[in-house]
């Protein structure tokens, strides 16, 4: 493989630092941009964007160094003179059709490569955009690349729904789309295992919070939000059990920050408070670097249960594994292709709500404007369960062995640095442009002809419970057998509920009068299937019945699996 001398990067901002309070993908991004100096062998860097930028930033942004013997220029977007003397132009972004339309008005569809990255595809009017590329000048020398499998699988189901949709609408026969190659994101292994193996940060955290030296510590680290990250109470519930079983005294870090501000951190601290009394539960601010690097160093086991379809990859579960960290995850997309089960930790298994009605009803209230992002993206979370007891199983296991830990840390570390390093990840951007570029120099003209089908939703704003149906282990079905499980002490459904973060979405789902009764049901009996269940309501009350299971088995009242 060629390497090419040259490199530009479409900066739409102009600027590589991420803002304060930053996604993942920003982040993502930058590091990427960083790594593709330090180890791409590139001579001249090229950027682009909207927004002018001085050189002197945007080389300190990018670590370049006089010694680093890079050439750095910028210029417009509108230019593709340095794209077509690279031969690929790359951006943090998934929409490439402005930019495939900038290549069409040069005439230069052959003479270089756009790539663009999927981190996210959750929000409707986001997937609109990146589907225009169906009807833009994109080619199949082009790509989106997505972080995962499960990723590539959403994006691909529906490329071939839009396009199904578009030869029924316009008779089209032939839509060439970008390819979707499978690439990871990556993270700094020698300096989180540095951050690690710092015994004095260890040290400092642990005597400012009280925490001994044989106490357990579980440390999260993320967005503190129950709508784009993770609805918390799943993982109180299983800490808190986990130390239970376990015998050892845990303490519990969330090291984060809160989107939604005081309103959030409330609900939060009441549902720690409520399901985690027994565990000290410390929040921290995870946008402190100096803060992160000593929750690195001072935990002994990560956690996260993420149960958001907005979540595409794991970087912070890679962050752990690179630490050194044994870590503890919920069965759902990316994860399960970064974390391997019983030997880096453990996948908790998860549980999707079916497609039906009331998802269609969510798209159109989201397509309305009437269900904000929060909203959508909560109203899915709300009704996906993760296996609390699982994971309080496993959480007890690296509780009590120390030599547990220290294995499945060691695995973790080895397999982020073969798999989830910088030099490994450029590698593998530079043998995907390698590879577009062989497809471009022997393009050739190609027809397809397929069926038509029909289409009764929009097929960028559909159900989501049927679009992201791959993300969690299971989907519930009319033959999904569940039982009651005993209460922890806490009745969710009772007249006074105490943990407002259960009762969020309430439209999605039956009554508490039909919650109430489904327990009912369930007592009498040592299991009943989905449909069962639904069978002993009104037709019209059904569907609104299956999300009401769903939110039950969110909520730890009911359980998918056999006794064990």
């Amino acid at each position: 493989m060629s390497l090419p001398q040259e490199l530009v990067i479409y900066l739409p901002a102009g600027e590589v630092d991420p803002p304060v309070n930053p996604y993942g993908r920003l982040i993502a991004n930058a590091g990427l941009y960083r790594a593709l100096v330090r180890y791409g062998g590139y001579q001249r860097l090229h950027i682009q964007g909207r927004k002018a930028r001085g050189l002197d930033q945007l080389a300190r942004e990018l670590f370049i160094s006089d010694a680093s013997g890079v050439t750095l220029s910028s210029g417009s977007p509108l230019s593709t003179e340095r794209p077509a003397r690279a031969g690929v132009l790359l951006s943090g972004q998934p929409y490439l059709s402005e930019l495939a339309w900038i290549r069409r008005h040069a005439s230069r569809d052959h003479a270089y490569s756009i790539v663009g990255s999927i981190f996210a595809f959750a929000a409707a009017t986001s997937r609109e955009q990146m589907m225009g590329s169906a009807m833009a000048p994109l080619h199949d020398w082009d790509a989106l690349i997505c972080t995962s499998p499960t990723l590539e699988a959403a994006v691909r189901r529906t490329f071939d729904r839009w396009e199904d949709y578009l030869r029924e609408r316009t008779g089209a026969t032939r839509l060439p789309r970008p390819a979707l190659p499978v690439i990871p994101l990556a993270v700094d292994v020698d300096l989180l295992g540095a951050q690690r193996a710092d015994a004095g940060a260890r040290a400092a955290l642990r005597v400012a919070h009280q925490i001994a030296p044989t106490d357990v510590l579980v440390l999260f680290l993320g967005r503190l939000s129950f709508y784009d990250k993770a609805f918390p109470q799943a993982m109180f519930k299983a800490v808190e059990e986990a130390q239970r079983l376990s015998g050892a005294k845990v303490h519990f870090v969330m090291a984060g920050w809160f989107p939604m501000g005081d309103a959030d951190e409330a609900r939060f601290r009441e549902a720690a408070q409520c399901y985690a009394a027994n565990v000290n539960t410390i929040f921290l601010n995870g946008n402190d670097p100096a803060v992160v690097a000593q929750c690195w160093a001072a935990a002994d086991i990560f956690l996260l249960l993420s149960d958001t379809i907005l979540e595409t990859f794991g970087q912070a579960p890679v962050e752990a594994m690179a630490a050194g960290l044994p870590v503890v995850v919920s069965d759902w997309d990316g994860y399960r292709s970064i974390v391997r089960d019983g030997v880096d930790g453990y996948l908790v298994p998860t549980l999707g709500a079916a497609a039906g009605p009331m998802g269609e009803t969510l798209a159109l209230l989201q397509s309305l404007e009437m269900a904000n992002w929060g909203q959508y993206l909560g109203g899915v979370a709300q009704h996906t369960a993760v296996h609390i007891g699982r994971a309080a199983q496993a959480l007890s296991r690296l509780m009590a062995s120390a030599e547990l830990r220290e294995r499945m840390g060691a695995e973790g570390k080895s397999r982020a640095r073969e798999l989830f390093s910088w030099p490994v990840v450029v590698k593998q951007y530079q043998e995907l442009f390698s590879e577009l570029t062989d497809r471009r120099l022997s393009a050739t003209s190609a027809s397809r002809s397929e069926g038509i089908t029909s289409h009764r939703m929009n097929p960028l704003r559909g159900d989501p419970f049927l679009d992201f149906k791959d993300y969690s282990t299971a989907v519930m079905c009319p033959t999904t057998q569940l039982r009651l499980l005993k209460t922890d002490g806490h009745d969710p459904l009772g007249s006074n509920p105490v943990v407002a973060l259960d009762h969020l979405f309430p439209g999605l789902r039956g009554s508490l009068d039909e919650a109430r009764q489904v327990v009912r049901m369930l007592q009498a009996e040592e299991a009943l299937t989905e449909e069962e269940v639904a069978q002993s309501f009104p037709p019209n009350r059904r569907p609104l019945i299956r999300m009401t299971l769903a939110w039950l088995a969110k909520l730890g009242v009911i359980d998918w699996f056999p006794a064990d």
